[in-house]
């Protein structure tokens, strides 16, 4: 199947503050971060990665204006650092409206292989690290009692089983309830929480570490025989970070062509 054609920005985060986690490079956080620049929002990126984060700034700065770009490293699995990713949001744009939280980690080893090490590190990045950015999220929308929005990135591997992905999977599977239990209680201050859970998506340089055996075997399963591009699921984040999903909170949207 061709390519899709990428989609323009409507402006439909004309105004926003957004914080977005693991958001430097050529993935899904990446590829967020420029949606959100596209749709009007004002944006602050974290990432464990320093030097590649501050790359990333300069590079949307350049394009969108220094005024609508900071950043700062970011950590999610130290409490310290994301206290002052949100910190820094809001003494740079004194507001916050959105969060993101696209950090995760992955990793391949079956499960009587698999050692409490790598079975922690998975967990601590992917599930322990969304709760603490969304902790923060949260006391920090309930502060500035204006209502905002939480989008959390989880992954189809939450509802199905794949070999080697025990410790993924269950942190994929705990972000998904982890979500629904936020959204009940941030709905009491009007803060909406919801996930996107992509099955397939690709971007050059991980194409590229990716054996063609592997690749061809797991579009095989996508019903439009290739991988979703990471603006694909910045699409969806998009919406749900806009007023057209003003009635979603607690949802897990699939973005998906999966066909098992």
């Amino acid at each position: 199947m061709s390519a899709p054609q990428y989609i323009p920005g409507h402006r439909l985060l004309t105004g926003r503050t957004a914080v977005i986690t693991a958001a430097a490079g050529a993935g899904i956080g990446g590829a967020t971060a420029r949606k959100f620049l596209e749709e009007g929002a004002r944006i602050v990126i974290g990432d464990a990665h320093a030097h590649r984060l501050k790359e990333t700034e300069q590079a949307l700065a350049e394009e969108f204006g220094a005024a609508n770009v900071t950043s700062l490293p970011c950590d999610v699995t130290d409490e310290t650092q994301v206290r002052a990713l949100f910190a820094h949001a809001e003494q740079a744009h004194g507001n916050l409206d959105i969060v993101v939280n696209n950090a995760g980690l992955g990793g391949t080893a079956e499960l009587t292989e698999m050692t409490d090490a790598q079975w922690s590190k998975v967990l601590d990045v992917t599930l322990n690290g969304t709760f603490r950015c969304t902790r923060a999220a949260l006391r920090s929308l309930r502060s500035a009692g204006r209502g905002g929005v939480v989008v959390n990135n989880a992954s189809v591997v939450g509802w199905r089983a794949q070999t080697g992905q025990a410790h993924y999977a269950a942190a994929k599977a705990g972000v998904m309830a982890l979500t629904r239990c936020a959204a009940v209680e941030a709905a009491a201050y009007g803060v909406r929480v919801n996930a996107v859970a992509p099955s397939l998506a690709m971007h050059p340089h991980l194409v590229k570490v990716t054996s063609a055996e592997l690749l061809d075997e797991l579009t095989g399963k996508e019903a439009f025989g290739r991988y979703a591009e990471p603006w694909e699921i910045a699409n969806v984040i998009v919406f749900l970070a806009s007023g057209y999903s003003s009635y979603m909170t607690g949802e897990v949207v699939p973005v998906s062509s999966q066909r098992a």
